[in-house]
């Protein structure tokens, strides 16, 4: 298990606590629904257990969002709730699986998270080629990230107990129809086991 690593992709308070700014939502009923932060965290747990490096990604912006490309109609919606900025609560992690200090925490502006991060020359020295991934939204950072590491020659595991979004009908739809295109789908149970 030495060349893979495990992906926690936003699970920030903002997208994942009732009083986010994105998951009062809906996104946050659908974490607690799935019982992603419990499953996460054993799954954070086991990893650490196993010496398997565990990686955070998060959404955080400038309080002026000078550093937002996108112009997407999200990030709009982000600026006006005064979403996501760095140095507040909403870009933290909950307790639960909240990281330790010798673990990476990668901030990104985008929902790639190797876009303009380091993330992709963390992993690869390290030779890590192999990733488990697990997060919020499905079908957009778990869904970015599965298509960005094959294409980067990354052997991509979904870890879809991990994983939600506040419209079940697009959750299902990305773990049935498109993330397998991009890597294995499968629960950290099966893959940690």
């Amino acid at each position: 298990m030495s060349n893979q690593a495990l992906l926690i992709l936003d699970l920030q308070n903002e997208m994942v606590d009732p009083d986010g700014k994105i998951g009062r939502h809906g996104m946050a009923k659908a974490v607690e629904q799935r019982a992603v932060l419990a499953r996460a965290a054993a799954a954070i747990d086991r990893a650490r257990t196993g010496g398997v490096p565990v990686v955070y990604v998060r959404l955080g912006f400038r309080a002026d969002y000078q550093d937002a490309l996108s112009v997407a109609p999200r990030i709009d919606g982000l600026k006006a709730a005064r979403a996501a900025i760095l140095g507040t609560w909403g870009t933290e992690f909950p307790e639960i699986i909240a990281p330790r200090e010798d673990e990476l925490v990668v901030t990104k502006q985008c929902v790639n998270p190797f876009y303009n991060t380091g993330l992709m020359n963390w992993l690869l020295a390290r030779g890590i080629r192999r990733i488990a991934i697990g997060g919020v939204a499905t079908h957009l950072v778990v869904e970015s990230t599965a298509r960005a590491a094959d294409d980067a020659g990354l052997a991509v595991t979904v870890l879809e107990d991990l994983c939600a979004a506040p419209n079940p009908d697009v959750h299902e739809f990305a773990l049935r129809n498109t993330l397998p295109l991009f890597g294995t789908v499968t629960t950290s149970d099966a893959f940690l086991r």
